[in-house]
């Protein structure tokens, strides 16, 4: 019977993030539903036209999570009550230029007045296959210092690979931010690169000789 070896290598690269994606809220809060929902569509629509105004292009924006409730309370001899009804829809906004990143948002929070959220923002990777190439190529070094480390504790050496299997590859942009209930002219707020990473995984089986 073959003896083999099996480890995992795992690594990591990074690389200066080319894409932000911004992530807004738009809610309102009225005494209708329907001028709740009329004036939500008529924010969310002066949001999407204020970033095309800033440069960004139609397939980087796109709607979501569209939403209509009412708020209650609960009222003693009356039982629940409607105070108010609240319309909400998301906007995700894929900004392509880190130099445009602020005048963007900037746009945005002026356009949306009382009624914009910030729901938070992520840097990437427009196309991470460089920079997910660079971690793999590291997690498979890494995984073959592993087995010969093992290799040579066993008085034994690595033979043929005999199967290669590759993990989920997690990104590693992080969200930033929270919510930010906005009402006023907004000046354009510094939105810093820094370095995003993407890390790979690589479960390899050898024989040993």
């Amino acid at each position: 019977m073959k003896r083999t070896i099996t480890v995992t290598g795992t690594a990591s690269a990074k690389a200066v993030p080319d894409l932000v994606t911004l992530t807004l809220g738009i809610e309102t809060r009225r005494d209708s539903a329907a001028k709740a929902y009329d004036d939500a569509g008529k924010a969310a629509n002066a949001v999407a036209a204020a970033v095309r105004g800033s440069g960004i292009s139609d397939v980087d924006l796109r709607t979501s999570g569209l939403n209509l409730r009412a708020d209650l309370v609960w009222v003693e001899g009356q039982g629940q009550k409607v105070t108010a009804y609240v319309a909400s829809t998301n906007l995700q906004v894929g900004i392509r230029s880190q130099a445009d990143a602020p005048g963007a948002i900037a746009a945005a929070v002026a356009a949306g007045g009382d009624d914009i959220r910030i729901n938070g923002i992520e840097q990437g990777f427009a196309d991470n296959s460089s920079v997910t190439a660079q971690a793999q190529e590291a997690a498979w070094q890494d995984a073959v210092a592993r087995a010969e480390q093992y290799a040579s504790l066993a008085s034994a050496r690595l033979g043929q690979v005999v199967s290669i299997s590759q993990e989920p590859l997690h990104g590693a942009p992080i969200p930033l931010g929270g919510m930010v209930r906005a009402s006023f002219t907004a000046e354009a707020m510094p939105v810093e690169a820094g370095e995003s990473s993407v890390t790979a995984s690589v479960k390899v089986e050898w024989e040993l000789v």
